[in-house]
Protein backbone atom coordinates (compact mmCIF):
# COMPACT_ATOMS: atom_id res chain seq x y z
CA UNK A 1 0.00 0.00 0.00
CA UNK A 2 1.50 3.36 -1.03
CA UNK A 3 2.39 6.21 1.45
CA UNK A 4 -0.36 8.96 1.69
CA UNK A 5 1.05 12.71 2.80
CA UNK A 6 -2.00 14.94 3.94
CA UNK A 7 -0.68 18.30 3.34
CA UNK A 8 -0.87 21.38 4.54
CA UNK A 9 -3.75 20.65 6.93
CA UNK A 10 -5.15 21.91 9.94
CA UNK A 11 -4.87 18.44 11.79
CA UNK A 12 -7.20 18.49 15.22
CA UNK A 13 -5.84 15.47 16.88
CA UNK A 14 -8.26 15.44 19.37
CA UNK A 15 -5.64 14.06 22.47
CA UNK A 16 -3.07 16.79 21.89
CA UNK A 17 -2.90 20.44 20.88
CA UNK A 18 -4.13 21.08 17.25
CA UNK A 19 -0.90 22.40 14.50
CA UNK A 20 -0.96 22.93 10.80
CA UNK A 21 1.28 20.38 8.89
CA UNK A 22 1.08 16.67 7.58
CA UNK A 23 -0.04 13.53 8.50
CA UNK A 24 1.62 10.44 6.83
CA UNK A 25 -0.76 7.10 6.02
CA UNK A 26 1.33 4.05 5.20
CA UNK A 27 0.03 0.36 5.59
CA UNK A 28 -3.13 1.25 7.10
CA UNK A 29 -1.66 3.21 10.04
CA UNK A 30 -0.72 6.75 10.95
CA UNK A 31 3.02 6.27 9.86
CA UNK A 32 3.69 10.44 11.61
CA UNK A 33 2.12 13.46 11.86
CA UNK A 34 3.68 16.89 12.90
CA UNK A 35 4.11 20.46 11.92
CA UNK A 36 7.39 20.09 10.28
CA UNK A 37 6.95 16.67 8.62
CA UNK A 38 8.07 16.04 5.01
CA UNK A 39 6.27 13.90 2.35
CA UNK A 40 8.60 11.32 1.12
CA UNK A 41 9.57 11.37 -2.88
CA UNK A 42 6.87 8.64 -3.71
CA UNK A 43 4.07 9.70 -1.61
CA UNK A 44 0.70 10.28 -2.69
CA UNK A 45 0.08 13.91 -1.62
CA UNK A 46 -3.06 15.64 -0.81
CA UNK A 47 -2.89 19.18 -0.47
CA UNK A 48 -5.41 19.63 2.42
CA UNK A 49 -5.02 23.79 1.43
CA UNK A 50 -6.06 24.65 5.15
CA UNK A 51 -8.90 22.31 5.23
CA UNK A 52 -9.65 20.49 8.65
CA UNK A 53 -8.28 16.75 9.41
CA UNK A 54 -9.58 14.57 12.42
CA UNK A 55 -10.11 11.15 13.22
CA UNK A 56 -12.85 9.40 11.84
CA UNK A 57 -16.17 9.92 14.03
CA UNK A 58 -17.47 6.44 15.88
CA UNK A 59 -21.27 6.15 16.82
CA UNK A 60 -21.44 3.50 19.26
CA UNK A 61 -24.80 2.97 19.22
CA UNK A 62 -26.78 2.02 15.89
CA UNK A 63 -28.73 -0.33 14.64
CA UNK A 64 -27.07 0.02 11.02
CA UNK A 65 -27.90 -3.04 8.79
CA UNK A 66 -30.27 -4.39 10.64
CA UNK A 67 -33.24 -2.06 10.51
CA UNK A 68 -33.13 -0.15 7.35
CA UNK A 69 -34.50 3.00 7.45
CA UNK A 70 -37.97 3.50 5.06
CA UNK A 71 -38.54 -0.53 5.48
CA UNK A 72 -41.41 -2.22 6.87
CA UNK A 73 -41.24 -4.43 10.05
CA UNK A 74 -40.53 -7.17 7.72
CA UNK A 75 -37.17 -6.24 6.72
CA UNK A 76 -35.97 -5.66 10.37
CA UNK A 77 -33.81 -8.10 11.99
CA UNK A 78 -33.17 -5.87 14.91
CA UNK A 79 -35.06 -7.60 17.46
CA UNK A 80 -35.85 -11.45 18.39
CA UNK A 81 -38.86 -10.58 20.45
CA UNK A 82 -39.74 -14.61 21.13
CA UNK A 83 -37.98 -14.91 24.52
CA UNK A 84 -37.25 -12.50 27.31
CA UNK A 85 -33.62 -13.58 27.29
CA UNK A 86 -31.84 -13.52 24.18
CA UNK A 87 -28.38 -13.44 25.23
CA UNK A 88 -27.10 -15.97 22.89
CA UNK A 89 -28.29 -13.56 19.17
CA UNK A 90 -25.41 -11.90 17.52
CA UNK A 91 -25.79 -8.73 15.95
CA UNK A 92 -23.38 -9.79 13.30
CA UNK A 93 -25.54 -12.23 12.11
CA UNK A 94 -28.13 -9.71 10.80
CA UNK A 95 -26.36 -6.86 8.95
CA UNK A 96 -26.19 -5.84 5.88
CA UNK A 97 -22.82 -4.16 4.71
CA UNK A 98 -25.22 -2.38 1.65
CA UNK A 99 -27.43 -1.12 3.51
CA UNK A 100 -27.78 2.82 2.27
CA UNK A 101 -26.93 3.58 5.89
CA UNK A 102 -23.50 3.47 5.30
CA UNK A 103 -22.83 5.48 2.93
CA UNK A 104 -24.02 7.81 5.12
CA UNK A 105 -22.24 7.67 7.67
CA UNK A 106 -19.50 8.03 5.68
CA UNK A 107 -21.04 11.24 4.35
CA UNK A 108 -21.32 12.38 8.29
CA UNK A 109 -17.12 11.45 8.11
CA UNK A 110 -18.13 7.92 10.68
CA UNK A 111 -15.56 5.50 9.76
CA UNK A 112 -16.96 3.08 13.10
CA UNK A 113 -20.08 2.16 14.53
CA UNK A 114 -21.35 -0.46 17.36
CA UNK A 115 -24.30 -2.46 15.86
CA UNK A 116 -26.53 -3.15 18.82
CA UNK A 117 -29.77 -5.39 18.64
CA UNK A 118 -32.42 -3.74 19.91
CA UNK A 119 -34.61 -2.74 23.09
CA UNK A 120 -37.42 -5.20 23.01
CA UNK A 121 -36.14 -8.24 25.42
CA UNK A 122 -34.69 -7.80 29.36
CA UNK A 123 -31.49 -9.18 27.23
CA UNK A 124 -31.58 -8.62 23.92
CA UNK A 125 -28.44 -9.72 22.64
CA UNK A 126 -24.18 -9.17 21.40
CA UNK A 127 -23.43 -6.19 19.68
CA UNK A 128 -20.77 -5.95 17.19
CA UNK A 129 -18.09 -2.91 16.49
CA UNK A 130 -17.08 -2.63 12.85
CA UNK A 131 -16.32 -0.19 10.14
CA UNK A 132 -18.65 1.59 7.90
CA UNK A 133 -17.18 0.10 4.94
CA UNK A 134 -16.58 -3.33 3.27
CA UNK A 135 -18.90 -5.70 1.31
CA UNK A 136 -17.85 -8.76 3.40
CA UNK A 137 -19.08 -8.17 6.61
CA UNK A 138 -16.66 -10.32 9.19
CA UNK A 139 -13.70 -7.79 7.01
CA UNK A 140 -15.33 -4.81 8.53
CA UNK A 141 -15.35 -6.16 11.89
CA UNK A 142 -13.03 -4.56 14.26
CA UNK A 143 -14.34 -6.09 17.99
CA UNK A 144 -16.88 -9.16 18.11
CA UNK A 145 -18.54 -9.07 20.63
CA UNK A 146 -18.33 -5.65 21.44
CA UNK A 147 -21.15 -5.51 24.47
CA UNK A 148 -24.18 -7.72 25.86
CA UNK A 149 -27.18 -5.89 24.74
CA UNK A 150 -29.79 -5.40 27.96
CA UNK A 151 -33.32 -3.02 27.80
CA UNK A 152 -34.98 -1.89 31.40
CA UNK A 153 -38.49 0.40 30.97
CA UNK A 154 -41.01 1.10 28.48
CA UNK A 155 -39.71 -1.45 25.61
CA UNK A 156 -39.53 -5.09 27.64
CA UNK A 157 -42.62 -4.56 29.61
CA UNK A 158 -44.73 -3.12 26.57
CA UNK A 159 -43.35 -6.19 24.54
CA UNK A 160 -44.18 -8.70 26.75
CA UNK A 161 -47.18 -7.60 28.47
CA UNK A 162 -49.06 -7.20 25.08
CA UNK A 163 -47.77 -11.48 25.29
CA UNK A 164 -49.16 -12.00 28.71
CA UNK A 165 -46.30 -13.17 29.75
CA UNK A 166 -43.47 -12.56 32.31
CA UNK A 167 -42.51 -9.24 32.18
CA UNK A 168 -44.81 -6.82 32.14
CA UNK A 169 -43.36 -4.37 34.91
CA UNK A 170 -40.28 -2.81 35.49
CA UNK A 171 -39.74 -5.11 38.57
CA UNK A 172 -40.62 -8.29 36.59
CA UNK A 173 -37.75 -7.12 33.96
CA UNK A 174 -35.37 -6.54 36.76
CA UNK A 175 -36.10 -10.57 38.20
CA UNK A 176 -35.81 -11.59 34.60
CA UNK A 177 -31.68 -10.09 34.33
CA UNK A 178 -30.96 -11.17 37.57
CA UNK A 179 -32.53 -15.38 37.09
CA UNK A 180 -30.28 -14.98 34.04
CA UNK A 181 -27.19 -13.68 35.47
CA UNK A 182 -27.70 -16.71 38.41
CA UNK A 183 -28.32 -19.42 36.17
CA UNK A 184 -24.62 -17.99 34.23
CA UNK A 185 -23.02 -18.46 37.46
CA UNK A 186 -24.38 -21.69 38.20
CA UNK A 187 -23.58 -22.75 34.40
CA UNK A 188 -19.63 -21.40 35.38
CA UNK A 189 -19.48 -23.32 38.31
CA UNK A 190 -20.17 -26.46 36.58
CA UNK A 191 -17.36 -28.78 34.91
CA UNK A 192 -16.89 -28.54 30.93
CA UNK A 193 -19.47 -31.94 30.19
CA UNK A 194 -22.44 -29.90 30.86
CA UNK A 195 -23.12 -29.10 27.74
CA UNK A 196 -22.98 -25.61 25.94
CA UNK A 197 -25.35 -22.92 26.30
CA UNK A 198 -25.20 -19.78 23.74
CA UNK A 199 -27.55 -17.79 26.29
CA UNK A 200 -25.17 -18.75 29.40
CA UNK A 201 -22.04 -18.47 27.47
CA UNK A 202 -22.84 -15.00 26.41
CA UNK A 203 -23.86 -13.87 30.34
CA UNK A 204 -20.62 -15.80 31.68
CA UNK A 205 -18.37 -13.41 29.29
CA UNK A 206 -20.27 -10.34 30.76
CA UNK A 207 -19.22 -11.54 34.42
CA UNK A 208 -16.00 -12.39 33.44
CA UNK A 209 -15.28 -8.43 32.55
CA UNK A 210 -14.41 -9.55 28.75
CA UNK A 211 -16.97 -7.72 27.68
CA UNK A 212 -19.75 -4.48 29.45
CA UNK A 213 -23.19 -4.68 29.91
CA UNK A 214 -24.85 -2.65 27.79
CA UNK A 215 -27.86 -0.67 29.26
CA UNK A 216 -30.76 0.70 27.42
CA UNK A 217 -31.99 2.85 30.17
CA UNK A 218 -33.85 6.35 29.94
CA UNK A 219 -35.70 7.08 33.16
CA UNK A 220 -33.90 7.81 36.63
CA UNK A 221 -35.14 4.76 38.45
CA UNK A 222 -34.58 2.52 35.64
CA UNK A 223 -30.68 4.23 35.59
CA UNK A 224 -30.71 3.23 39.64
CA UNK A 225 -31.81 -0.48 39.03
CA UNK A 226 -29.12 -0.61 36.02
CA UNK A 227 -26.34 0.26 38.40
CA UNK A 228 -27.66 -1.75 41.32
CA UNK A 229 -27.76 -5.00 39.44
CA UNK A 230 -24.55 -4.46 38.19
CA UNK A 231 -22.81 -3.78 41.93
CA UNK A 232 -24.81 -6.79 42.51
CA UNK A 233 -23.04 -9.06 40.28
CA UNK A 234 -19.97 -7.04 39.31
CA UNK A 235 -19.77 -6.46 36.02
CA UNK A 236 -18.79 -3.32 33.51
CA UNK A 237 -21.81 -0.98 32.93
CA UNK A 238 -22.27 1.10 30.21
CA UNK A 239 -25.45 3.38 29.96
CA UNK A 240 -27.29 3.51 26.40
CA UNK A 241 -29.55 6.67 26.09
CA UNK A 242 -29.58 7.92 29.51
CA UNK A 243 -32.28 10.45 29.29
CA UNK A 244 -32.64 11.30 32.78
CA UNK A 245 -28.99 10.54 33.51
CA UNK A 246 -28.35 13.84 34.81
CA UNK A 247 -30.91 13.42 37.47
CA UNK A 248 -27.82 11.17 39.08
CA UNK A 249 -24.61 12.45 37.35
CA UNK A 250 -23.15 12.90 40.73
CA UNK A 251 -23.56 9.00 40.99
CA UNK A 252 -22.73 8.47 37.29
CA UNK A 253 -19.57 10.57 37.76
CA UNK A 254 -18.54 8.93 40.99
CA UNK A 255 -18.56 4.93 39.70
CA UNK A 256 -17.26 6.47 36.70
CA UNK A 257 -20.03 4.89 34.54
CA UNK A 258 -19.83 5.79 31.16
CA UNK A 259 -22.84 7.31 28.84
CA UNK A 260 -23.61 7.06 26.00
CA UNK A 261 -26.37 9.66 25.60
CA UNK A 262 -28.97 9.65 22.76
CA UNK A 263 -30.34 10.14 20.45
CA UNK A 264 -30.88 13.89 20.82
CA UNK A 265 -33.34 14.95 18.18
CA UNK A 266 -36.52 12.82 18.66
CA UNK A 267 -39.45 14.27 19.82
CA UNK A 268 -40.78 13.08 23.40
CA UNK A 269 -43.14 10.26 21.76
CA UNK A 270 -43.25 8.26 25.45
CA UNK A 271 -43.32 8.42 28.79
CA UNK A 272 -40.01 7.73 29.49
CA UNK A 273 -38.24 10.73 26.88
CA UNK A 274 -39.95 13.49 28.93
CA UNK A 275 -36.92 14.56 30.06
CA UNK A 276 -34.81 14.58 26.88
CA UNK A 277 -33.11 17.47 26.16
CA UNK A 278 -30.43 18.29 23.78
CA UNK A 279 -28.68 20.59 27.05
CA UNK A 280 -28.53 16.95 28.90
CA UNK A 281 -24.77 16.02 27.73
CA UNK A 282 -23.81 19.30 28.76
CA UNK A 283 -25.55 18.87 32.61
CA UNK A 284 -23.29 15.37 32.79
CA UNK A 285 -20.29 16.46 31.26
CA UNK A 286 -20.45 19.32 33.48
CA UNK A 287 -21.02 16.53 36.55
CA UNK A 288 -18.06 15.10 35.25
CA UNK A 289 -19.42 11.98 33.55
CA UNK A 290 -17.72 10.77 30.65
CA UNK A 291 -20.57 10.75 26.92
CA UNK A 292 -20.37 9.85 23.96
CA UNK A 293 -23.33 10.84 21.74
CA UNK A 294 -25.20 8.50 19.68
CA UNK A 295 -27.66 8.67 17.08
CA UNK A 296 -29.64 5.35 17.13
CA UNK A 297 -29.80 5.10 13.78
CA UNK A 298 -32.38 4.65 11.78
CA UNK A 299 -33.99 6.65 14.93
CA UNK A 300 -31.83 9.78 13.86
CA UNK A 301 -30.14 9.52 10.37
CA UNK A 302 -26.48 8.27 11.36
CA UNK A 303 -25.28 11.49 9.54
CA UNK A 304 -26.47 13.71 11.93
CA UNK A 305 -24.17 12.37 14.74
CA UNK A 306 -21.67 15.58 14.58
CA UNK A 307 -25.23 18.36 14.43
CA UNK A 308 -26.30 16.43 17.86
CA UNK A 309 -22.66 17.42 19.28
CA UNK A 310 -22.82 20.94 17.69
CA UNK A 311 -26.42 21.74 18.71
CA UNK A 312 -25.76 20.39 22.48
CA UNK A 313 -22.72 22.73 22.34
CA UNK A 314 -25.56 25.47 21.74
CA UNK A 315 -26.98 24.53 25.22
CA UNK A 316 -23.76 24.22 27.16
CA UNK A 317 -21.78 21.15 26.24
CA UNK A 318 -18.14 22.43 25.78
CA UNK A 319 -16.39 22.32 22.54
CA UNK A 320 -13.90 19.76 23.81
CA UNK A 321 -15.74 17.15 25.10
CA UNK A 322 -18.77 17.61 22.46
CA UNK A 323 -15.37 16.35 19.87
CA UNK A 324 -14.21 14.03 22.19
CA UNK A 325 -17.49 12.59 22.85
CA UNK A 326 -17.89 11.57 18.76
CA UNK A 327 -13.96 10.53 18.53
CA UNK A 328 -12.37 9.26 21.97
CA UNK A 329 -15.07 8.97 24.17
CA UNK A 330 -16.88 5.99 22.12
CA UNK A 331 -13.78 4.55 21.33
CA UNK A 332 -12.91 3.82 24.71
CA UNK A 333 -16.12 2.33 25.40
CA UNK A 334 -15.64 0.20 22.74
CA UNK A 335 -12.38 -1.01 23.71
CA UNK A 336 -10.67 0.34 21.00
CA UNK A 337 -9.02 3.74 21.93
CA UNK A 338 -5.69 1.59 21.20
CA UNK A 339 -6.58 1.54 17.24
CA UNK A 340 -8.60 5.01 16.84
CA UNK A 341 -10.43 8.03 18.15
CA UNK A 342 -7.60 10.35 18.08
CA UNK A 343 -5.28 10.34 15.72
CA UNK A 344 -1.37 9.04 17.00
CA UNK A 345 1.38 7.39 15.20
CA UNK A 346 0.61 3.57 15.08
CA UNK A 347 -3.18 4.38 15.01
CA UNK A 348 -5.14 3.06 12.09
CA UNK A 349 -5.44 5.43 9.25
CA UNK A 350 -9.21 6.05 9.93
CA UNK A 351 -9.40 9.81 9.04
CA UNK A 352 -11.27 12.28 7.58
CA UNK A 353 -10.67 15.90 5.57
CA UNK A 354 -13.14 18.61 6.68
CA UNK A 355 -13.97 21.69 4.63
CA UNK A 356 -13.53 23.30 8.04
CA UNK A 357 -14.76 22.76 11.57
CA UNK A 358 -16.91 20.11 11.47
CA UNK A 359 -18.78 21.32 15.05
CA UNK A 360 -19.93 24.34 12.17
CA UNK A 361 -23.03 22.59 10.71
CA UNK A 362 -21.46 24.36 6.97
CA UNK A 363 -19.27 22.15 7.23
CA UNK A 364 -19.15 18.96 5.39
CA UNK A 365 -16.89 15.75 5.17
CA UNK A 366 -14.63 16.30 1.97
CA UNK A 367 -12.89 13.15 2.11
CA UNK A 368 -12.51 9.67 4.38
CA UNK A 369 -9.74 7.03 4.52
CA UNK A 370 -11.08 3.77 6.28
CA UNK A 371 -7.04 1.93 6.50
CA UNK A 372 -5.12 4.18 5.02
CA UNK A 373 -7.84 3.34 1.50
CA UNK A 374 -10.15 6.20 0.54
CA UNK A 375 -13.34 5.36 0.33
CA UNK A 376 -15.53 8.55 0.06
CA UNK A 377 -15.10 12.16 -1.39
CA UNK A 378 -17.56 14.76 -1.83
CA UNK A 379 -18.06 16.28 -5.84
CA UNK A 380 -17.98 19.88 -5.63
CA UNK A 381 -19.42 19.67 -9.42
CA UNK A 382 -22.26 17.57 -8.70
CA UNK A 383 -22.45 18.28 -5.16
CA UNK A 384 -22.82 14.56 -4.18
CA UNK A 385 -20.70 12.24 -2.26
CA UNK A 386 -19.22 9.70 -4.00
CA UNK A 387 -18.70 5.89 -2.17
CA UNK A 388 -15.50 4.01 -3.70
CA UNK A 389 -16.65 0.53 -5.00
CA UNK A 390 -17.68 -2.24 -2.04
CA UNK A 391 -17.32 -4.95 -5.16
CA UNK A 392 -13.88 -3.21 -5.99
CA UNK A 393 -12.12 -6.55 -5.43
CA UNK A 394 -14.38 -8.81 -7.80
CA UNK A 395 -12.55 -6.26 -10.94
Amino acid sequence: MSTIAIINAHVVPVEGTPFDGTVLLQDGKIAELGPDVEAPSDAHVVDGAGKWLLPGFIDAHVHLGMHPEGEDGSNSDVNEMTDPVMAGVRAIDAVDPYDPGFDEALAGGITTVNVNPGSGNPIGGLAVAIHTFGHYIDDMVLRFPSGLKSALGENPKRVYGEKKQTPSTRLGTAMVIRKAFMDAQNYMGKDEEHGRDPKLEALAMVLRREIPWRQHAHRADDIATAIRIAEEFGYDLVLDHGTEAHLLADVIAEKKIPVLIGPLFTTKSKVELRGRSIANPGKLAAAGVEISIITDHPVIPINFLVHQATLAMKEGLDPVTALRSITINPARVLGLADRMGSLEVGKDADVVLWSGDPLDVMQRALNVWIGGREVFHYDDETRTGIVADRNSHLA
